[in-house]
């Protein structure tokens, strides 16, 4: 099976016909205090695989108007919607941005790298592409997915798509990819899972238990139940 043909032949889009815009704003927020934290002030942005680009145009309502934003999709589906959003510094390209002779200031990953069959691969290739990168990853792999509920991880490969997860991560196993891959990480944070994606039955149940937990020990909290992303600068 070719994975990119889920995205761009529409298979993905016809699960997902908002492409997830509606958790997109708490998606830009964590990245803008990201980059606030770093005190980067970013001239160029590109986003890969920006779906349908709402995390870029909320970005560019919050940073300097003389910055450009640019975002790169395989699907030609998810572009078209994109397109309403554009203006003169904010523009979408149906591409695999891998292929282009592009450099950027940042270049975003959100949610994303988990989709891409060979990630290494991947990560190699955009690391000379960008000055700076923020990536997103979902943070699958937990002690409630493997030991009480292994079917879970099962069903990260087909909730997001036909096949969606490729790849299962912990907090370790992704800074240890972007450091093996010459990356240098400069900050990363625990950020929630927004309401609307992607949780389990658990960790609804567990929501709670969970933000006190995080709150006693945020590693624990999320090696137990999960219910965080991890959200990382690296250069």
């Amino acid at each position: 099976m070719n994975f990119e043909e889920i995205y761009s032949s529409g298979k993905y889009l016809d699960k997902h016909p908002t492409w997830h815009v509606e958790i997109s704003q708490p998606k830009a927020q964590n990245i803008l205090k990201m980059i606030q934290r770093a005190n980067l002030h970013p001239q160029t942005i590109c986003e890969v695989g920006c779906g349908a680009g709402e995390i870029l145009a909320q970005l560019q309502k919050n940073m300097d108007s003389t910055c450009i934003f640019q975002g790169y999709d395989i699907s030609p589906q998810a572009v078209e919607l994109a397109r309403a959003r554009e203006n003169d510094k904010l523009q979408f390209i149906a591409a695999d941005f891998t292929q282009k002779n592009a450099f950027f200031d940042l270049i975003l990953m959100i949610d994303m790298i988990e989709h891409v069959e060979n990630c290494f691969d991947f990560l190699r290739t955009i690391k000379s592409m960008g000055e700076h990168k923020i990536i997103q990853f979902a943070l699958d792999l937990t002690i409630e997915t493997l030991l009480i509920n292994p079917n879970a991880l099962l069903g990260f490969r087909s909730t997001y798509g036909h096949i969606g997860h490729l790849h299962y991560f912990t907090k370790n196993i992704a800074l240890a990819m972007l450091e093996d891959l010459g990356y240098e990480v400069l900050d990363y944070k625990y950020v929630p899972i927004p309401t609307e994606q992607g949780e389990s039955l658990s960790q609804k149940l567990h929501r709670p238990f969970i933000q006190l937990l995080y709150a006693l020990h945020k590693d624990l909290a999320v090696r137990l139940l999960g219910g965080y992303k991890l959200l990382v600068l690296a250069r």
